[in-house]
């Protein structure tokens, strides 16, 4: 079963969103808002976790393990 959710945005940002949804390839404004939404609970990653992520990498930075390139092509 379906419910209806109304949002209050402005003008500008309506307008905004219906761009974005089509130049995504999305047939509705409803079936890009409900990717996203799907996007954000698995894709996203907590603020715990990205806080615990860069403290791990400071102290791998510190610990010497970190690898210096010049150039984005030597990362390649």
């Amino acid at each position: 079963m379906r419910q209806i959710l109304s949002l209050s945005l402005p003008q500008k940002e309506v307008k905004n969103i219906k761009t974005l949804s089509k130049k995504r390839g999305f047939n509705s404004v409803s079936a890009y808002l409900r990717y996203l939404f799907e996007l954000d609970k698995s894709d996203l990653i907590s603020e715990e976790e990205l806080l615990k992520d860069i403290e791990d990498a400071r102290k791998e930075y510190k610990a010497g393990k970190a690898v210096k390139f010049n150039s984005l092509a030597e990362l390649l």
